[in-house]
């Protein structure tokens, strides 16, 4: 599956099929909360939330592929993160984009 951050795919034709999505909501784990916690007093980068985030991004990217291809798509379009707090410990990553048929 073919994944851009354009809304184009040059040199082809893009037949648009419909928005898609894939999304996923992670929680803080208490014990990377203490490590996170310590980490925060002597600065630099906090490594457990980053591979959390990370996680979760290819979580919803791969939902999002899969409802990509639940439609019969070649590619997905103009593909977007975003991100939301949905409580004090958790947040919300989403994908989304344009499904697309090429030719």
């Amino acid at each position: 599956m073919l994944i851009l951050t354009t809304d184009t795919v040059p040199g082809r034709t893009v037949d648009p099929l419909g928005l898609v999505r894939g999304s996923t909501v992670r929680a803080k784990h208490i014990g990377s909360d203490i490590v996170a916690s310590l980490r925060n007093l002597v600065g630099g980068e906090v490594k457990e939330y980053a591979a959390l985030m990370a996680g979760a991004r290819e979580q919803a990217l791969d939902r999002m592929i899969d409802e990509a291809r639940a439609l019969g798509a070649d590619a997905v379009i103009a593909v977007r993160f975003e991100s939301s707090m949905i409580s004090d410990g958790a947040s919300e990553i989403l994908a989304y984009g344009t499904a697309v048929k090429l030719s």
